[in-house]
Formats: structure tokens, sequence, C-alpha cells
């Protein structure tokens, strides 16, 4: 009937990265997701690409998205989110220990995109149906916790005090140390809309947070 069909996929498919972080279909059967929530995208991105629908929907693999009204993601809120109320009332950040040599602790790196950039790609995609295939959401640009804990200390005029805590052990051995989105995708379907710096949106996020302008 030629109704537009547009899906969440997950960043959380790549895995430790190793293979990249490239949406290009053609490489999705390399993929090696760490988690069983991963793993239930991964399934389904493969199952598009092995029915030929891969083409003809619209997936996004959305990286770390965070912003207001996410109260009701529990435990996988966003750090800012978490950690707002300890931030500005003990000035305080608990961050994981890092368990991979490669990275110093707080220094582990991930793609954080703020959700108000990520609705304007989505809002783009769902204006131009004719842009099929798969996008990763991310702004292309890895960021470390230290830097979001740093934005979140500066936006409260705290100074900066970050603990490290131990790893659940259920998490070391499938956590990403490392995501960073190839948008080449996003730019060729014509989304040229530059994505706001980590600091600029922690800081316009922890305004919502504190005035609750957002309920």
């Amino acid at each position: 009937m030629g109704i537009p069909f547009i899906y969440a996929s997950s960043a959380a498919t790549y895995g430790d990265g190793k293979t990249g972080y490239d949406d290009d279909i053609s490489k999705l059967i390399n993929l090696s997701p760490l988690n069983m929530y991963g793993f239930s995208k991964h399934m389904f991105d493969l199952w598009l690409l092995n029915n030929n629908y891969i083409n003809k929907v619209t997936g996004i693999k959305f990286f770390n998205v965070f912003g207001p009204n996410e109260y009701h993601k529990g435990d996988m809120r966003s750090v800012v989110c978490k950690s707002y109320d300890e931030v500005a009332d003990k000035g305080l950040i608990k961050l994981f220990k890092s368990y991979n040599e490669n990275y110093s602790d707080g220094e582990q790196r991930r793609d954080f995109i703020y959700i108000k950039d990520a609705i304007d790609a989505m809002y783009f995609l769902f204006k131009n149906p004719s842009k099929t295939g798969m996008f990763n959401l991310g702004t292309g640009k890895s960021r470390t916790w230290n830097d979001i804990s740093k934005s979140i200390f500066a936006a409260v005029g705290k100074k900066e005090n970050i603990e490290y805590i131990d790893m659940p052990d259920f998490l070391k051995q499938k956590y990403q140390y490392f995501t960073q989105a190839k948008t080449d995708n996003l730019k060729k379907a014509g989304y040229n809309k530059s994505f706001a710096e980590l600091e600029d949106s922690v800081k316009d996020y922890c305004f919502y947070l504190k005035n609750k302008s957002y309920l």
C-alpha cells in the first residue's frame, strides 16, 4: 500500500566495534552484538535484509540519545538524567571504572546525541519517505564520560568531583568502550544540519532538569 515503515535499531548492534560503526547494509552480516538487546535489534535488521525489505523501509541505529522526558527509561536513563540531582545537591557524580587497559577511568568514549538533534533527523526521514535503508543516528564524534560529567558540573556551577566505582560483573564482558557513528548515509540522504556540541546540549538539558519545564 506504499505506507512508509520506520523502525528503531541500535548502536548496540555494533558490539565492541571491531568491525567499525558503518551503516552500510553489506556489512550487517559481520556485526556481533555483546548483549541480548543488541542481538534482538540485529536479528530484525538481518531479517529485513534476508527478505529483501531492507531498502523498502527506514531503519535508524540510535547511538547515545539523551534529553528531556526520559524518566520512563528507568535505569537506562542517560547519566545526565540520573546524576543531575546528586551533582546539584552534593557536587558528586559516579562513573564506572574502566576494565580495558586502553581506556583510563572515565575515558570510555560514546557518541552522545541530544534528543533535539535526534528529532530533527528523524523528522527529516519522516518527511522524505523515499530515503530508505539503514541510517546511523549519532553526531559522528565520540566524547568521554568524563567530558559529559564535566559538562554537568559546569552547567550547575559546581566544582568537578568524579568518583569511579566498580562496574557490575554481569556488565564487564558486555560493555562498549567506544562508539562513534559513521553518518555518511544520513548525509547522502540530504540531511545537512549540524549537531550541537555536547557542552551546549548538556547545559540545555540541565536547564530543563532544574526548572522542571518538561513536566
